[in-house]
């Protein structure tokens, strides 16, 4: 299991008196069916407040399912799930609206608005919150779109941009409103390495920098090994190996993963734990 929080430091021997913080995301004994198809089954999981969870599987082992799940897009049939300490299983349509403005979601191809300039696609969440300044718009788009090194793209059309720029501008469009939980479906879906690798390292930032919480779908093994294995360097502003970082050591281990087979847990644990399992479907993710 992962660790339900981030263990407060030690004080000598005197005990911190602060509380902990609830885990950012915590499943319990979740099912779901459609008609006769079991699509998970019994899944049981915790994140830790800005940790990164990676979750694996072929096709069809209920990963996209699971995020819907977070995000208050279905349902379950039974289990629990708890965002931020609150179950939300419970709740109607404007309370999940709520807890909805904590997250971002990055959809596999993007899911830009094609007849919307960057600046108004980043700025769309805003204004479906009421926000009608449009300097202080214009403002804040600026600064994420700085954030994915996109700043000159904001009057730009999607169809001016390129893949890898098209899945940046979805990022800021995704942290516009500063979420605290970050779910990614299958990122780097269609890109090249290269590209792929620009968009890892926004992720790796998220974490590092912002502190955000984020679930990332992949089928793309090195990417999920980069994610566990590098963080980003504020000072030289870009991806080192944890090892030549200070406090990198702590962040890779904050990096879990979770492989689903036919909507259960597999296997959830630490990077080297994965590499190291024998079983022959975990092999798939790792040879």
């Amino acid at each position: 299991m992962f660790s339900s929080s981030i263990p407060a430091p030690a004080h000598d021997s005197v005990a911190d008196p602060r509380p902990l913080p609830p885990p950012a995301i915590e499943l319990r004994h979740v099912s779901l069916a459609f008609d006769e198809k079991r699509v998970l089954n019994g899944i049981s999981l915790v994140i830790a407040p800005a940790a990164t969870l990676v979750l694996l599987g072929v096709t069809g082992s209920g990963k996209s399912v699971l995020l819907k799940l977070i995000l208050g897009l279905l349902k379950p049939e039974s289990g629990e799930i708890l965002i931020e300490g609150e179950n939300i299983v419970p709740f109607e349509e404007e309370q999940l609206n709520a807890f909805r403005r904590r997250m971002g979601i990055v959809f596999q191809e993007g899911a830009l608005f094609d007849s919307l300039s960057v600046l108004e696609n980043v700025s769309y969440r805003l204004w479906e919150e009421g926000q009608r300044d449009e300097t202080l718009i214009r403002q804040r788009v600026s600064e994420v779109l700085g954030f994915v090194d996109l700043a000159d793209a904001i009057d730009k059309a999607p169809g001016e941009l390129s893949g890898g720029m098209r899945r940046r501008v979805a990022i800021a469009r995704a942290i516009i409103s500063k979420p605290s939980i970050m779910l990614y479906d299958s990122p780097t879906a269609g890109l090249d390495p290269v590209t792929a690798n620009t968009i890892n390292s926004l992720i790796v930032k998220l974490r590092d920098v912002e502190h955000v919480t984020s679930i990332v779908v992949t089928h793309r093994v090195p990417d999920a090994m980069l994610l566990s294995s590098f963080v980003f360097s504020f000072e030289k502003q870009g991806l080192f190996p944890a090892a030549a970082v200070n406090g990198g050591s702590n962040a890779a281990q904050l990096t879990r993963f979770v492989v689903l087979k036919e909507g259960s847990i597999l296997f959830q644990g630490s990077r080297q734990e994965l590499l190291e399992a024998r079983d022959p479907y975990l092999r798939r993710f790792t040879e």
